[in-house]
């Protein structure tokens, strides 16, 4: 038997798409959450992202142990911590809502949608990244115009906001519109890392 002098390359890019894949069904919770705010529905978003904060355990473990990567370290890390961020603030949106006792209103909806969609595009573009980059360009291009549209409702929800005169309402709901804006600024983030990825192999 030979002996192997460089270990097996790991497959970071699996890695990231199965954490894509958890985001996006995480998100997807969301959606169920903000159409029907209960504690079951809670549940499920933080149990989702309990489990995708062990899917990034344990790609950070195999980064670290790995000499060899397919794409730059650099960039897996950055990609992996982007795409997590995304259901860290989906967590933290839903945990707000309970506690201030916030009824969701069309603007939150709307922001929730996009933000589920532009997940699965992040999804779908990680799938196809190296086998077709071309296509992967296209979810790219379309994650990038759902942030977006999340970016104009968050103002347009802010402008209807500071028209009332409810000091704590707008406190509180100002809170859960800003996760959501930076959920979709992780979007944002994961996409242009994926786009500089593109660059690079290619």
């Amino acid at each position: 038997m030979g002996i192997r002098l460089f270990p097996k390359e790991k497959d970071f890019l699996g890695m990231l798409y199965n954490q894509a894949v958890k985001v996006a069904e995480g998100t997807g919770y969301l959606v169920d959450f903000i159409n029907n705010i209960c504690d079951e529905n809670k549940r499920k978003v933080e149990q989702t992202e309990e489990e995708a904060d062990e899917l990034r355990r344990v790609l950070i473990d195999e980064l670290n142990r790995s000499f060899v990567t397919p794409i730059d370290r650099e960039d897996i890390f950055a990609l992996s911590r982007a795409i997590d961020d995304v259901l860290d603030y989906a967590k933290s949106t839903v945990e707000e809502i309970m506690l201030f006792k916030l009824e969701a209103d069309e603007y939150m909806k709307k922001m929730v949608e996009a933000i589920h969609n532009a997940a699965k595009e992040i999804m779908l573009g990680l799938k196809c990244l190296k086998s077709h980059p071309g296509v992967c360009s296209e979810h790219i291009v379309r994650a990038k115009k759902t942030e977006n549209f999340v970016e104009h409702r968050y103002r347009e929800a802010l402008v209807k906001l500071f028209e009332s005169d409810d000091i704590k309402k707008i406190l509180k709901t100002r809170e859960v519109y800003r996760h959501l804006s930076n959920a979709a600024d992780r979007v944002d983030e994961a996409a242009n890392i994926m786009s500089d990825i593109l660059v690079k192999i290619t």
